[in-house]
């Protein structure tokens, strides 16, 4: 190796991509390869396997002896089981990325660029389409998470299930709300600060809770179009009864955690009653496990209610002070204005 190359290892920030893995050797055999084709100078993979009962480690050590394997013997979720794994990784940025996520040879560098010269940026997530219909966005963020007045979520070019066509509406870099967990690129330095992901949350909207106090600390996420990746998508965690309850306790809790009080005395009843009229049209539509997880959901959120001081950094802040941020209700837009796009709804 010359100087020259020498210095530019130097000059690039030290990356480490890693790879959440439960039971997804599948997945490792099929976009482990587009990882390790990365286009960058200076980056490591790293597999940290959440107490997979499959094949995992042992294929990763006999086809990808150069990727480091970290292992937990019990399954610790998304948010437990990053939580675990980044404590032993020492670099300047992380990524997170799914198991089920194939990348492109240069989708790393445009967002290691953007944090490199904007140091109020905390974190970064590329533009996510779907690997099945790649003409289309993929759910888990698609072009940069928004979330609406009332805690829902929403990202440009997918708003509920509806995700758009890519017809390049979403090719610049803009500050969002929230990055997706499946591709997120983040400052260890604020990743540790703020005692990372809400190991209550297990699985689902994590990410959006930690980009809420990221922003509450006064940092600032954004989406990076420039780097592109493609998502399977639903591939660590089955949709069903646990799903649901997951996605409909977490989102509230993150509410409680992070709303101001003002806010959260009013919205949080609202939110209540939306959720329960959404159970019992699951319900009157013959799926009693949709009912009974949004039930389920409503009455655990009480714990999460008595830990509301609990992993929670910065001040609290009115969410229309914060990117990203829809003042009006997405539910009235998208099922009574039938508006599906996000540049009908966000003008």
């Amino acid at each position: 190796m010359d100087l020259h190359s020498q210095k530019q290892i130097r000059l690039k920030p030290f990356v480490s991509i890693v790879i959440l893995n439960y039971n997804g050797v599948k997945y490792l055999q099929e976009f482990l390869p587009t990882v390790l084709a990365t286009q960058y100078e200076n980056y490591e993979v790293v597999v940290a396997d959440n107490g997979s009962t499959d094949n995992s480690i042992s294929f990763l050590q006999e086809n990808f002896p150069s990727v480091k394997i970290i292992t937990s013997p019990t399954n610790e979720g998304f948010a437990g089981g990053y939580n675990w794994a980044l404590k032993l990784i020492c670099a300047e940025y992380y990524v997170l990325l799914n198991s089920d996520v194939a990348v492109t040879p240069n989708w790393l560098s445009p967002m290691v660029d953007l944090l490199t010269i904007d140091s109020n940026i905390a974190a970064c997530q590329p533009k996510l389409l779907s690997y099945k219909e790649p003409a289309y966005f993929e759910y888990a963020g698609a072009a940069g998470g928004w979330i609406d007045a009332l805690g829902y979520p929403f990202s440009r070019g997918r708003v509920f299930d509806y995700c758009e066509t890519d017809e390049h509406q979403y090719e610049n870099a803009a500050p969002i709300f929230w990055a997706s967990g499946a591709s997120m690129l983040i400052r260890s330095k604020v990743f540790h600060e703020l005692g990372g992901f809400d190991p209550n949350f297990f699985a689902h909207q994590e990410e959006i809770d930690l980009c809420w106090r990221i922003q509450l600390k006064g940092y600032q996420i954004y989406c990076c179009p420039k780097a592109t990746v493609y998502h399977v998508g639903a591939g660590t965690l089955p949709r069903g009864g646990r799903k649901v309850y997951l996605n409909f306790r977490n989102n509230l809790a993150m509410l409680c955690k992070n709303l101001p009080l003002s806010e959260l005395l009013w919205k949080l009843p609202f939110r209540l009653s939306l959720d329960a009229l959404s159970a019992w049209k699951g319900l009157l539509n013959g799926d009693a496990s949709f009912f009974t997880a949004i039930v389920k959901a409503h009455f655990s959120l009480f714990s999460f209610i008595l830990k509301r001081k609990i992993h929670r950094s910065g001040s609290i802040k009115s969410m229309h002070k914060l990117d990203g941020v829809y003042a009006g209700s997405l539910v009235y837009q998208y099922f009574i204005k039938k508006r599906h796009y996000f540049n009908k709804i966000v003008k």
